[in-house]
């Protein structure tokens, strides 16, 4: 029985760049709506970030927009992964303080579900890295020969 556990957990180990892909796809399709919707109109995210009451409104609208279009591009090429999940990480940070803490945890009443679980995926591949179906492995490879 112990054998098999630790062959069983072997396998799974050689399989754990699966998940890693499949976050990354699936943070870059979470964060593609959001920032063609804003890079449609800066303008309208400025003046929605001024009468939420955000300083530095234009700033942080062009910031979010363009984290967030980074993220999307950047994360689907699993390139510079680790890098680009601090400032997504710092822009969910900033969407559930603003935006979405007094609506509750639910996703469905606006809350900050959706971010919250956006965050820890960020956090796995800060910690994890984008794994090896990415192109972050693969410079790796090459500057490691």
């Amino acid at each position: 029985m112990k054998t098999m556990y630790f062959n069983l957990t072997q396998k799974l180990s050689n399989l754990q760049d699966i998940p890693l892909l499949l976050i990354r796809l699936v943070l870059a399709y979470g964060f593609y709506g959001p920032a063609m919707m804003k890079l449609n109109d800066v303008g309208a995210i400025a003046e929605w970030f001024t009468s939420i009451g955000m300083p530095a409104p234009t700033f942080n609208a062009y910031l979010a927009t363009y984290t967030e279009v980074l993220g999307f591009v950047l994360l689907t090429l699993g390139l510079g992964t680790r890098f680009i999940s601090i400032p997504l990480i710092i822009t969910m940070i900033v969407a559930i303080k603003t935006v979405h803490w007094e609506n509750g945890f639910a996703a469905s009443d606006n809350g900050y579900e959706i971010p919250l679980y956006y965050m820890i995926m960020l956090i796995t591949l800060l910690f994890k890295g984008a794994g090896r179906l990415s192109v972050d492995y693969f410079i790796g490879k090459k500057l490691n020969k």
